[in-house]
């Protein structure tokens, strides 16, 4: 499982990079290679994020994201312990051109598709917990923005939902 996930992430990685040795700068400052790091806000824990997006048109980016969370359930008068790993490819729609936006900011609408690892720890005597519901195929929409106080460094805030990762996250963009 664990050279799955790693193959997975490097597949993702690999493709953001290949992805811009042929595109189009995008109409911003910068370059056309998105990192985010963040955190997050949901119901099911607090989200820690990476991910990288590289422009392959420019009104239109891909890429992919790791994301890891840890909460805590209370389930049948036992508490779990959680823990969820996703792994997601995202396309994402520009509306920077098509709305005449400054150049210091960038929203986008797009869609993400994965795969989510959840396991957890039960305490003693507690019947199995179905985590079917939380680990598998994920797949939903987000929508966001960037506001860029500098040519390479902005702040993010996205809403996605539809999937184990439906929350609100924030954090920092930088432009490679």
């Amino acid at each position: 499982m664990k050279k799955t996930i790693l193959i997975a992430a490097l597949a993702l990685c690999s493709a953001g990079a290949s992805a811009q040795s042929r595109t189009t700068r995008t109409s911003g400052p910068g370059g056309n290679v998105l990192l985010n790091l963040g955190v997050g806000l949901s119901n099911w824990g607090v989200p820690v994020y990476g991910g990288l997006e590289a422009y392959v048109h420019p009104d239109f980016s891909l890429g992919g994201v790791i994301s890891y969370r840890r909460y805590y359930s209370d389930w049948r008068s036992y508490r779990y312990d959680f823990s969820i790993t996703t792994i997601s490819a995202v396309g994402n729609y520009h509306f920077n051109r098509v709305l005449n936006i400054p150049n210091n900011w960038d929203l986008y609408l797009g869609a993400n598709l994965g795969y989510s690892i959840a396991g957890y720890d039960r305490p003693p005597g507690a019947p199995d917990y179905d985590y079917r519901r939380v680990g598998g195929l994920a797949a939903g929409l987000q929508l966001g923005g960037r506001y860029y106080f500098s040519r390479s460094v902005g702040l993010n805030l996205e809403v996605g939902g539809g999937n184990v990762l439906s929350d609100v996250r924030f954090g920092v963009t930088f432009r490679l």
